[in-house]
């Protein structure tokens, strides 16, 4: 098969999870084709890429660009106060020591004029680097911060928001062209999400009656969390991504993530 020189392979890497993506948008009939790996447990996920690269579908094409979506811990910093020679002592001091060896990488969102750390295992880092030739790192909640910055400006009400990233509960708001707040949590029940939730909604002051929450990602539970919600919260809204995302290919995809879908639709 020729080397397709213009198109682009999506690899989203999460704690446990592993996939790939590559849109075509030139391909009328397949626009994107979208391929989840099964992790095998008890080998590191540097050995399950190596295991995927061989024998998973998509990465068999001769595409050399590839674009590597993470999921892993994440730190905000204000651009102003940002300087790429200290993002690994920062994000050392900032999270606790891990045992294993990771580099640590950074996205800069000049919309929100904050820049976003985040590590890679350095196996995994190896792995990718000595495959392709074109790689760029992103990290899963990038896209998804700067689709939501973009709503935030419709209507007149404050807007919270609740993206569930598999064990993890990422709550964030903004005031003009900041993150107000930002702030990641373990809720994987579904009382543990409406805790967060509410305790966040009361810290920020917001208003019960008219301001707004906006859910996405994958809820423990919908029905019932959002039937919870609702009796303490006038405005709950589920992401819908056919209504989000229009046509984009994307909503035709079956378990594809939120932030996946996100950045194939809107880009970083």
């Amino acid at each position: 098969m020729e080397e397709i020189q213009n198109r682009k392979l999506i690899m989203r890497i999460g704690r446990n999870t592993l996939s790939f993506a590559l849109p075509n948008p030139t391909d009328k009939d397949r626009p994107l084709r979208y391929e989840p790996y099964v992790v095998k447990g008890g080998i590191s996920m540097a050995a399950n890429l190596r295991e995927a690269l061989k024998s998973a579908t998509l990465p068999s094409e001769r595409v050399r660009r590839v674009q590597v979506v993470l999921d892993t811990p994440s730190m905000l910093v204000p651009i102003e106060q940002f300087e790429e020679d200290t993002i690994n002592e920062l994000y050392a001091y900032t999270f606790a020591p891990s045992e294993e060896q990771r580099k640590v990488l950074f996205n800069v969102l000049p919309d929100l004029k904050a820049v976003c750390l985040f590590p890679v295992n350095k196996d995994l880092y190896g792995v990718i680097s000595d495959h392709y030739d074109d790689v760029q790192f992103v990290h899963a909640l990038a896209p998804v911060w700067r689709h939501s910055h973009q709503r935030s400006f419709t209507g007149n009400f404050n807007k919270l928001y609740a993206t569930f990233l598999g064990r993890q509960l990422c709550l964030f708001t903004f005031q003009q062209n900041r993150f107000k707040f930002c702030n990641t949590f373990d809720a994987t029940q579904v009382n543990d999400a409406l805790y967060f939730i509410i305790y966040v909604w009361k810290q920020l002051r917001l208003d019960a009656l008219r301001d707004e929450l906006h859910l996405s990602g994958e809820l423990p539970d919908a029905e019932v969390l959002t039937n919870k919600l609702r009796q303490y919260l006038q405005k709950v809204y589920v992401s819908n991504p056919a209504a989000e995302f229009g046509p984009s290919p994307v909503t035709k995809v079956k378990g594809m993530p939120y932030d996946l879908m996100t950045l194939i639709a809107k880009g970083r």
